[in-house]
């Protein structure tokens, strides 16, 4: 499993609203500075957050983006639900995939099942707040 460039970087932007978090919004140009990631890419990033209703957004002066909930409220396989789609490690497993000829015999099917379930409990385990918590950038309890 690979988490695609727009997955990172949307826990990016997700760590950087919960750690710049007063109340207001914040503009995108902020966080593409802070990040140090095109705006222009950014763009795409939080209109997929924002349709899912991960964020709140506000154009014009004073606009920008906010989180709509507290960080503890976010989970890490929330945002990269947004735009990874699933966490899946085959094919097979995606959500809506058709059921594989081979699955009633397939060897590896099991191991495949358990990665995911690992990989889906992990995530879920770890929220916005865990990550703004771990500032060293060390190991972090969930």
């Amino acid at each position: 499993m690979m988490i695609s460039t727009k997955g990172r970087y949307a826990l990016r932007v997700m760590i950087d609203l919960a750690e710049h978090n007063s109340g207001g919004y914040i503009p995108l140009a902020d966080i593409a500075d802070r990040q140090e990631i095109s705006e222009k890419y950014l763009e795409s990033i939080v209109s997929m957050l924002s349709k899912k209703g991960m964020v709140d957004a506000l154009r014009g002066k004073g606009g920008g983006y906010r989180l709509n909930r507290t960080p503890d409220q976010y989970t890490v396989a929330d945002i990269l639900y947004v735009t990874e789609g699933s966490l899946a490690p085959v094919a097979c497993l995606e959500p809506g995939a058709k059921t594989c000829e081979r699955a009633s015999y397939c060897r590896t099917l099991d191991m495949w099942k358990q990665l995911y379930e690992l990989i889906t409990r992990f995530f879920s385990g770890v929220t916005l707040a865990d990550l703004i918590a771990d500032k060293s950038g060390g190991d972090f309890v969930i």
